[in-house]
């Protein structure tokens, strides 16, 4: 088992405490991406559930992306080269995650046969935390998130 990480511990608590995955995510690193915590709410509030409870890209993942983005991202829209190493970058990031986790797509996570449609979140009751991976998934992204940012200075 690896050791926990204090992104990791941070973004599990933030998920206990009724953020979204994608929410825990963004919030758990908004030392290192200057964002207030209404704004990093806000901003990372579509994801939750696979996006909007749609169960395709989990939302710790789609968290880690936005930090990523932010920390890494580019902004030179001519230049090929950076586009391509930040995207280089999200794919190996996706890559540890599925590795470690089997999967990146919510439903699959889940273990769930058929999309949801329905918008209404699921009540956060002792049952839905025991039964759901989620807060793992949200572990596991903050861990893998910090690790890279070890390994890649800014």
């Amino acid at each position: 088992m690896m050791e926990n990480t204090d992104h990791e511990k941070k973004a599990r608590e933030l998920f206990l405490s009724g953020c979204s995955c994608s929410q825990a995510l963004l919030c758990a690193f908004s030392e290192e991406t200057g964002l207030d915590n209404s704004l990093a709410l806000k901003l990372s509030s579509s994801f939750g559930g696979g996006m909007g409870r749609l169960r395709e890209v989990c939302g710790a993942v789609s968290g880690m992306f936005m930090v990523a983005g932010i920390l890494y991202g580019y902004d030179n829209l001519e230049d090929k080269a950076l586009k391509t190493a930040h995207y280089k970058r999200i794919q190996e990031l996706a890559a540890r995650f599925k590795e470690e986790n089997g999967a990146i797509i919510c439903r699959e996570l889940l273990g769930l046969r058929e999309k949801h449609s329905r918008p209404e979140p699921s009540d956060r009751t002792a049952s839905y935390y025991k039964s759901r991976p989620c807060a793992d998934m949200v572990g596991s992204a903050a861990r893998i998130l910090e690790e890279y940012m070890r390994e890649h200075p800014l």
